[in-house]
């Protein structure tokens, strides 16, 4: 495995280096699931390494980088099993693209996939509050006084996105739930995920550095909780090649599956270790809550 640093326990393997590099060192078809928030494009840097995909000049040039990681997924992903991603659409602006507007990365991401032979399974809209959005950005269509000034310009505020893809093949194995409440898929169901809350994510400030972009996009949790829980069984392999500070596998070691990140910038590293092994220990703290002694009978 070529990295710069590993952690391997029974439950987790967490790699320090290039994504691409490390999923070469993972076996065929070996992944359960795959869920991750991707660099977006040239619009924040996280690092001076020329190894991080952000650290580009324009959106061909993270494409190029991009397509030799879905390489390495459509080899490691197991037939039949999904990959989901995170994104919104991209703020284009005059001085970087020559206009004000907004560009399509979620498609850009869903035809490379499509260009890999991975297949479009769902889409999913997370809804943000379009105030917070203004007031955090201060972008031009969102502030009410361009409904005043050039109503043109205004514009509705831009959510998240989940979509999900899947490998072709035949599953040798499905993945089935037999105490999946009705209630639950309801709300899994739904095109439109209108109750996530945006602060629900892992605390990241530890692992901040001096120089980072003030932008750190954390998946919620909720967000992974309700991928991995539909698309994987319990002891699967869920993996994410840009784990962050360890959101994807904190939820999935809380949910009895495995999990398998790898990050290049070694403060967010450090930081998803420790969320790791917190969530490993939370998960043994619950198992011996549950086997207490019933109270002896009088």
């Amino acid at each position: 495995m070529s990295c710069i640093e590993q952690v391997i326990t029974d439950r987790y393997a967490a790699y320090h280096g290039d994504c691409v590099e490390v999923l070469r060192g993972i076996p065929d078809q070996s992944v359960g699931y795959s869920i991750f928030s991707p660099p977006f494009a040239s619009l924040f840097t996280y690092s001076n390494s020329p190894r991080d995909m952000g650290n580009v000049r324009n959106d061909e040039e993270f494409f190029a980088h991009f397509n030799y990681l879905l390489a390495e997924l459509r080899r490691v992903m197991m037939p039949g099993r999904d990959i989901s991603f995170h994104c919104m659409d991209m703020p284009a602006s005059k001085e970087r693209d020559g206009y004000i507007g907004l560009k399509d990365f979620p498609g850009d991401l869903l035809r490379a996939f499509q260009r890999h032979g991975f297949i479009f399974h769902s889409k999913v809209t997370i809804w943000k509050d379009p105030v917070t959005a203004m007031q955090r950005t201060k972008a031009l269509g969102l502030l009410h006084k361009s409904v005043r000034e050039n109503a043109a310009m205004c514009r509705q505020g831009i959510p998240d996105y989940l979509i999900t893809v899947r490998t072709p093949g035949e599953q040798a194995q499905r993945v089935t739930h037999n105490d999946y409440p009705v209630d639950q898929w309801q709300k899994v169901a739904s095109p439109v995920w209108m109750d996530i809350n945006p602060s629900d994510t892992l605390q990241y400030r530890s692992a901040r550095e001096h120089d980072d972009e003030r932008h750190i996009c954390p998946l919620q949790l909720e967000v992974i909780r309700r991928g991995i829980t539909l698309w994987t069984n319990p002891g699967d392999i869920v993996l994410s090649p840009f784990m962050g500070i360890g959101s994807e596998g904190f939820v999935a070691l809380e949910l009895g599956r495995k999990f398998v990140g790898v990050e290049l910038k070694k403060s967010y590293f450090d930081q998803a270790v420790k969320n790791l092994d917190a969530a490993c220990r939370e998960q043994a703290q619950d198992l011996f809550a549950n086997d207490e002694p019933e109270p002896a009978v009088a």
